[in-house]
């Protein structure tokens, strides 16, 4: 099962992190209780196998005037690999597209995009999304509001399957 081969106290630097990526090393390292050298290492460990891609903070949207977000279910002429392959290089091009998951099901990808404005979105929506090749529909949803982001896994999820499977 993935992430049995990591023991308790990388599972608990991984949490840890993941709750808050700035804290120190020497925080971190009280916290899942070990010393700080070896909490280092076994951070760089954790990131040159791949478990941390990275760290980033969570910046608000609104606060920097991104009013609007919205969710975009795109579906394309052709299910062809380098055509799915092409669409994600494209999204990849696309600033106000944050995200890009490609789906199982009717819709091929859903993608969330985030806006200064209605009118900002809608000239991306019909210049750029509905016109880019091999796009056959597109539907929006404007969100109104968020309930919960949760970045990450749920750590205790994981904790939980590998006590009973153990």
């Amino acid at each position: 099962m993935p992430g049995s081969k990591l023991d308790e106290i990388d599972r608990m630097i991984l949490a840890e992190l993941q709750a808050d990526g700035r804290m120190t090393n020497v925080e971190l390292a009280k916290r899942v209780g070990i010393s700080a050298p070896p909490c280092l290492r076994r951070v760089r460990t954790l990131e040159e196998q791949g478990y941390i891609r990275g760290y980033h903070a969570e910046v608000d949207p609104r606060e920097l005037g991104f009013e609007v977000q919205v969710f975009a279910m795109v579906g394309l002429v052709s299910q062809a690999e380098v055509d799915l392959s092409a669409f994600e290089t494209k999204c990849k091009s696309w600033p106000l597209v944050r995200e890009c998951h490609m789906l199982n099901g009717e819709v091929d990808f859903i993608l969330k995009c985030v806006s200064p404005d209605l009118r900002t979105f809608q000239t991306f929506l019909t210049e750029q999304l509905t016109a880019a090749p091999n796009v056959a529909s597109v539907k929006t949803s404007l969100v109104i509001r968020g309930a919960k982001d949760e970045p990450g896994v749920p750590f205790d999820v994981l904790e939980e399957r590998l006590r009973r499977d153990a």
